[in-house]
Order: structure tokens, then sequence, then C-alpha cells
């Protein structure tokens, strides 16, 4: 299979079923570094707040400080990579998930628990950028946009198993988290294989970050990350605050989960055969409208609705700008152009939880969900004025 004039992979063509087989167990790290380790703290945190006596803003910060963590490990993953290869950077990040989740249940200090946070953030930013590029690899050996996709909706799976699991122990956080410990450790075990097959990529760290033609899209990333994380962060105070029952709770956190799950079926194709940014914008557009729903009219179907198309959309993110970097860069600075945009992205959603959660506690959860709206429609906005420029020719 030859690559397009525009350097990009035939997308018509039906990538291998082992190619399918490894994607799915490397979206285990999303599942894990995403949908468990960094989402499931939306469920959870009405439980430790009201134990612990946080304000909302206290709330925020540890969403913040997950945000710092996540900022300092996409820093240091091209070095990571460079110095230990993709594959070893991968499981590490799993293994290290895992532990700090664990971490989480320890203690009910504050300090401690920012660092328990700190350091989930930091290995998943490992574990999102280094399998991010394995799965560009398999992408472009297999000449489908679809295993990039994939591997973005495995944090569906991690979002969907806290949704069914974690309201049920009501205010018994700490075992919650023991149990996402577990979770990740058997994630870490399953996925181990996948990142084996990029055992021989130490070479990934080396190229250049290429941020400059891709000003644009990074902005509308930072404003995405900063506005995305406040409506999972917090939805079930959100939920709490209307006296949502049990039932309600694990049928939107379910749908929600399912529906990231779903977005392969719904945005493989656009993402791949779509031209630059209009898939980006797109997405943006169409999470932003969703975000609102919420706060239109906050009745159980119209928020449940509200968690479904959010669900389809936010991850499918990720997987644009993932796409657009393969498609618009040159393999040799993919890990170093993902890195770059990986640390936009943990500049945007270090400060959103916080100054959302600032902003709630001065008004009320809705801020936080207005924010989620308001923030993304603007970075549809900003991508929608992104100019092409010609794509990188490939040996």
């Amino acid at each position: 299979m030859s690559p397009s004039p525009a350097g990009t992979v035939d997308s018509t063509s039906r990538p291998a079923p082992g190619h399918h087989w490894t994607a799915v167990r490397l979206a285990l790290g999303t599942a894990s570094a995403l949908g468990i380790s960094r989402f499931a703290y939306g469920l959870l945190l009405p439980a430790m707040r009201e134990d612990l006596r946080w304000t909302l803003a206290e709330a925020g910060g540890m969403g913040t400080a997950n945000g710092l963590g996540y900022l300092l490990g996409a820093l240091a993953t091209a070095a990571v990579v460079r110095r230990r290869g993709t594959a070893t950077a991968f499981r590490a990040g799993m293994a290290l998930t895992a532990v700090s989740l664990a971490a989480t249940a320890v203690s009910d200090a504050y300090a401690a628990l920012l660092a328990a946070r700190v350091l989930a953030g930091a290995t998943g930013a490992v574990v999102f950028v280094s399998g991010g590029v394995i799965a560009s690899r398999i992408a472009a050996r297999a000449g489908s946009g679809l295993p990039i996709t994939v591997y973005f909706a495995g944090t569906g799976l991690g979002i969907a198993l806290s949704g069914a699991a974690i309201p049920a122990l009501g205010e018994h956080w700490r075992p919650a988290w023991l149990g996402l410990a577990v979770a990740a450790a058997l994630a870490t075990a399953a996925s181990w294989t996948a990142a084996g097959t990029e055992d021989g990529a130490r070479d990934a760290g080396s190229g250049r970050a290429r941020m400059r033609p891709l000003w644009r899209p990074a902005l509308a990333y930072l404003l995405f990350a900063a506005g995305y994380i406040t409506y999972i962060t917090f939805l079930s105070a959100y939920l709490a605050d209307r006296n949502a029952s049990l039932g309600q709770v694990v049928l939107t956190w379910t749908v929600l989960g399912l529906a990231v799950m779903a977005a392969p079926a719904l945005w493989s194709r656009p993402t791949a055969r779509w031209p630059g940014t209009r898939a980006l914008t797109t997405l943006l557009a169409v999470l932003g409208g969703g975000s609102a729903l919420a706060l239109a009219a906050p009745t159980p179907p119209v928020i449940l609705l509200s968690a479904l198309v959010y669900g389809a959309t936010f991850m499918g993110v990720p997987a644009a700008v993932t796409a657009l970097i393969r498609t618009r860069t040159a393999p040799a600075d993919w890990t170093a152009t993902l890195a770059a945009f990986t640390t936009v992205f943990a500049a945007g959603q270090t400060a959103g939880p916080w100054i959302a959660g600032l902003v709630a506690d001065r008004t009320s959860t809705e801020a936080a969900l207005a924010w989620t709206a308001i923030l993304c429609l603007a970075a549809a906005l900003i991508a929608a004025g992104h100019r092409e420029r010609p794509a990188p020719r490939r040996p």
C-alpha cells in the first residue's frame, strides 16, 4: 500500500484483523489513564466533597492537581521515549497509573490526595502520548484512521465501568479507589503485548515539534482542554444538586461512557476523509452545543441527551488532533509534536477545573457546564479559521 499524494494513507482500505485487535488492547491505555484515573474522579467527587468537607474550589483543585501532573508528564514524555522507547514508556505509565490510584485511597489529607492526583496525571500523560504514537503507526500500516479513534474510544470503557460500579458504593470512596487501582492493573497486563509491537521505536523522540503551522488548532485545543474537563468533573455534583436518584446517576454515566465507545463508528471516517481541521471544528461545535443542552432544560431526559452528545464527541477531539498531526507532519516528528500538543492540552485542563470551581462557588454548578459550552464553541470558531499548508512529503 502506497501513501497518497497528501501524505496520508488510503482511508478506504480496511485494516487487517490483527491491527484491529492490537488497537483494541492498546485502547485499554486510555481506558485506564483517562476513563478510570481521570474521569472517575467526577463520580467520586460528591462523596469525597461531603466526607472531607471540601468547597467546590477545593474539589476543582484536585482536577487542577491532576492537570498539573498531566502537564509535567507531557513535558517529560519525549525525553522518556527517546531514552527508553515508546513501548517501555507506555507500559511504565500504565503500571504507575495503577499505583497512583491505590495511593489515592491511603489518606484523607488534602496534600496527600493532591500528590496522588499529580502522579496520576503525569503517568496518564505518558500513556496518552506514547499510546497515541503507537496507534498512529498502526493506522499508517493498516491504511485506516480507525486504530486512532479506537484508541481514544477506550476512554469510554473506563467511564462506563466506573459509572456502573462506583455510585452503588455511596460514600465509600476509599474502596472505590482501590477497585479502580485493581482495574488499572488488569488493563496494564492486558495491554502489555500491544505496546510490545513497537519495542524498537526509540528514535521516535528525536524529531521536532511542528507547532507554528498548526498554531490555530493548538489554540483551539487549549480552549477545549480548559472547557471539556469541567463538564465531566462537575457532572455528578450537578446531578446531586438536583437530587438525582442513584439510578439516574448510573444511567447518565453509563450512557456517557458507551457513547465514547461508539464514537469510532461515528467519527473515524470523517476524521480520515475531511481535510485539515474540518473534523476538529465540527466536533468542537457539536460538543459545545451538547454541553449547553443540560442548561437549556435541566430535566432528566435532556441531561441524558446532553451526556450522550458529550460522550460521543469529546474524545473525538484528541483523535482528530492526532490524525491532523499524523497527516500534516513527518513521521519522525509525530512524538515531539503530539507531546507539544499534549502539553498545551494539559495547561488548559490544569486551569479549567479550578477556575470553573471558583466561579461555581459564587454561582452554582450550572456555571461549570456553561464554561464547557462557551469555551468549546469559541474553540470551534478558532479552528474554523485555520488555513491549510501543503503536507510534508514522506519517504
